[in-house]
């Protein structure tokens, strides 16, 4: 079920601008993200990297997780070396199958008929972005994108949120982000926007980041729709409790 708190008169009766998260928010891109993972620590001797040790990851810059991973498992190899070689391998994934969540397809679609500004900010880097909005279609939607690389500092931290808002010429109080893991929640809270939560892994919609989302979908993409949604971000409808 639903939570929602009700957008207040003023940010009801503005247009906002809409922030997109990518990976596990737009598309199901976490299981390539994961063979990706997967392929390039085999290559370094670890041959017990698991799916539930890749969730522990979600939300986090590629380069971030790398520079842990790197220290976890003792590899000497350079992190710039080894963000080379998985980009690589997730693109080659990426271009061959991703696939589209279908209520946020027609949220995009809803938000873009509609002249709403929107972004997508990712701790991906460019080339994995371009290559999977490209791939499914999205990329007319999004003229602005704005990669963890680009930035400082990656999730939790509000970098990537904050120049997302910059580019678009928005006062960050007048942004909406989507989300789909605790630490972007946390990003976006940092950057003073508000939130639409859509947990990826079942069972994280108790992490406390989550309750600082204004819009809370907790079964994630198997309860988000795109009517809901639009209708708390217009200010149309008070959301299901």
């Amino acid at each position: 079920m639903s939570t929602a708190r009700t957008p207040s008169a003023s940010s009801a009766s503005s247009a906002p601008s809409v922030v997109f998260d990518l990976d596990g928010t737009l598309v199901d891109s976490e299981p390539n993200y994961y063979e990706a993972g997967r392929r390039l620590l085999a290559r370094h001797g670890v041959d017990d990297f698991s799916w539930e040790h890749h969730t522990r990851y979600i939300g986090i810059s590629t380069r971030e997780t790398l520079e842990a991973l790197r220290a976890e498992y003792g590899i000497e190899t350079p992190v710039d070396e080894l963000l080379a070689v998985k980009d690589r391998l997730y693109l080659e994934l990426a271009r061959a199958s991703t696939e589209v969540f279908p209520e946020m397809r027609k949220f995009v679609e809803r938000l873009h008929a509609q002249g709403v500004p929107m972004a997508v900010a990712s701790g991906s880097s460019r080339a994995a972005i371009e290559a999977v909005l490209g791939g499914t279609g999205l990329d007319p939607y999004f003229t602005l994108v704005v990669s963890a690389e680009e930035v400082p500092h990656g999730k939790p931290a509000p970098d990537v949120f904050l120049e997302a808002a910059r580019r678009l010429g928005a006062d960050p109080a007048d942004c909406v982000v989507l989300e789909d893991a605790a630490p972007g929640v946390a990003a976006a809270r940092a950057a003073g926007m508000r939130c639409i939560a859509v947990p990826y892994v079942a069972g994280t919609a108790d992490d406390p980041a989550f309750r600082g989302a204004e819009l809370l979908f907790a079964r994630g993409q198997g309860e988000f729709t795109a009517r809901a949604a639009y209708a708390w971000l217009t200010g149309t409808e008070q959301g299901r409790e």
